[in-house]
């Protein structure tokens, strides 16, 4: 089978980057982009058999810290007198695989440890008055379930060798596999003799900086899969096709951009102009003579083997310059803030604390009192399993929450802009409450007309609520921006004051006419304007401005391009914009 007819189906790049995987899979990891579905149980049923006899074992995303690194085990150490160590879910799986489900809830603590246990084999066991290094040289495959803009940490995601996506496969487009597990053990068997060479080595970090890949672990990674693959094929030689299909499936996935056109690289490597006559001419280099297989000829092979691993997604993505990386929700803003509780939310690990800034986590207390039982007891009692629990063991729990997120649309209403941009706004606004079901987010609407600013929607999930608020929206009149402006914050403010976080969008074509005051004129209104938005800074709310202007604006004296400096926001340039449009800018700009 060619390499283009290797990775021509997402089902073919998935098995063979499973199967490449299975052969070396310890350091190194999986991320399979999919919902639970027969494709993805067919895949995951295939690498168990090919990772045999080596243990596949499975964690739950929200795993705690004394389930995945180890800790103090309570009912063990009341029994025995003494401290207990409880091994962890990544030194029990040393040797073996973890398998995550929901890998895009995974949090910022969990894939600390798990890339800490990827770089070096081993975990830290240092808590409940316990310290030791255990040995967990194991592999990962993370299942990312996730929405369009979720994604699993970076830090874990970069350290995972192969990224293959299931979203478009059905069980018809599962195939049979081609190998046996006595192929994977005889490739493991045999993958200690393969060798590489250096060309090999500076034909990937090419490829890699031609495609933006910009980590030096991809190179890695793709230089493990070409062993593999030899392997594999029963060799102890890197070939020339093994490279390429290990370019496709590690490089490939982590493109940001497309390589040069073929005629700017050709005009690139033009020859230079002939030396002068009485100078003899220069050498030939050996790698540019044209024997069969040379560096630039396997170069170049391997550009069009990663070319056709790209999803064909991904391919017009990066055609169109789109950014290329997903980012997680917590990172781009979809949700609002996070904020801890003693009473609700997601729990967390115990710390310590007084019983009047919360609930006694008892466990955790239990446990960091155990280590020190047996210095407590009196001399009498020492045959007593009583465990003293002092104050400075008292353990409190703690929960994380997510505040919700409210968009405060501040809206132009008066004159022509009424027309043009009301309707826009109405569907945009529209668009946001359809996907504020699955969060905890509000949207309101601050509209300025005549001499004053007014509240016509106020914080709402409400479809229904937000249609009958908006059908009746009257315009007309004069530019108030800073009545706008100081009604918007009021807003704001109150949503803070309700757990919620806020943040203003501005449409105007930055052209205000009237004052604070309800006076006229055009350079004290921007003054107002201006001194308003600074206000919205002071507060540190975010903002965005969408300068609305039909003609003219964009530039650095734009009075839209100055509102959103002084608040310290983004600026945006939407002379001409639909809902839709309005709505990706809004989302993409959501507060983090």
């Amino acid at each position: 089978m060619s390499v283009s007819d290797a990775v021509s189906t997402p089902w073919r790049r998935a098995s063979l980057a499973a199967a490449v995987f299975a052969v070396d899979p310890l350091g190194s990891g999986l991320l399979i982009r999919s919902g639970a579905g027969p494709a993805r149980d067919a895949l995951m049923a295939r690498i168990a058999e090919e990772l045999a006899p080596m243990r596949l074992s499975r964690a739950p995303a929200d795993i705690a810290d004394d389930r995945l690194i180890g800790g103090l085990d309570v009912a063990a150490t009341l029994r025995a007198g003494k401290p207990i160590a409880e091994t962890g879910v990544l030194a029990a799986a040393h040797g073996g695989v973890i398998a995550m489900a929901m890998a895009e809830r995974i949090s910022t603590g969990v894939a600390a440890r798990l890339a800490a246990a990827l770089d070096t084999g081993e975990v830290a066991l240092q808590r409940d008055g316990l310290s030791a290094i255990l040995p967990a040289h194991v592999g990962v495959i993370a299942m990312d379930e996730g929405q369009d803009d979720e994604a699993p940490p970076a830090a874990l995601s970069e350290r995972l060798g192969f990224w293959v996506n299931l979203e478009q496969v059905g069980w018809r487009d599962v195939e049979p596999p081609a190998l046996t597990p006595e192929d994977f053990a005889a490739a493991r068997k045999l993958l200690p003799q393969v060798q590489t060479d250096d060309k090999a080595i500076e034909t990937l970090v090419a490829i890699a900086a031609q495609f933006g890949v910009d980590s030096p672990r991809a190179v890695l990674f793709a230089l493990r899969a070409a062993r593999a693959l030899a392997a594999l094929r029963g060799e102890t030689k890197v070939e020339p096709e093994d490279i390429e299909l290990a370019a496709a499936l590690t490089l490939g996935p982590r493109a940001t951009r497309l390589p040069a056109p073929p005629e700017e690289q050709e005009s690139e490597d033009e020859p230079p102009p002939p030396p002068p006559e009485d100078e003899p001419p220069p050498d030939e280099p050996p790698e540019q003579k044209g024997e069969d297989n040379t560096p630039r000829e396997l170069e170049d092979q391997i550009l069009e083997a990663v070319r056709a691993a790209l999803p064909p997604g991904l391919l017009a993505a990066l055609a169109g310059g789109a950014p290329r990386n997903r980012r997680s929700s917590a990172k781009d803003g979809k949700s609002g803030e996070e904020i801890y509780s003693m009473q609700r939310g997601r729990p967390l690990d115990a710390r310590p604390g007084s019983l009047s800034k919360g609930r006694l986590a008892l466990v955790a207390t239990l446990r960091a009192a155990a280590p020190w039982r047996k210095l407590r007891l009196k001399p009498e009692e020492a045959d007593s399993r009583r465990v003293i629990v002092k104050p400075e063991d008292f353990r409190i729990r703690r929960h994380r929450q997510k505040k919700g997120a409210t968009t405060i649309f501040v809206v132009d209403a008066s004159g022509s802009l009424a027309m043009t941009r009301l309707a826009e706004v109405k569907g945009a606004i529209e668009m946001l409450l359809a996907d504020c079901y699955a969060r905890r987010d509000e949207v309101a609407l601050v509209a300025f007309r005549g001499r004053t600013g007014e509240i016509v929607l106020p914080p709402t999930r409400s479809t229904a609520r937000a249609r009958r608020a908006l059908s009746g929206l009257p315009g007309g009149g004069g530019t108030p921006i800073a009545a706008g402006l100081d009604v918007a914050l009021a807003v704001a403010d109150q949503c803070r004051r309700k757990g919620q976080t806020p943040m203003i969008v501005l449409m105007t074509d930055g052209r205000a006419n009237i004052c604070r005051d309800g006076g006229s004129g055009r350079p004290r209104a921007l003054e107002d304007a201006l001194d308003a938005a600074k206000r919205i800074a002071a507060a540190q709310v975010a903002a965005l401005a969408i300068d609305t202007a039909q003609v003219g604006g964009g530039g650095p004296d734009a009075p839209t391009r100055a509102l959103a400096g002084a608040m310290f926001g983004r600026y945006v340039k939407l002379p001409r914009a639909d809902a839709a449009v309005i709505n990706a800018v809004v989302r993409n700009a959501l507060p983090q």
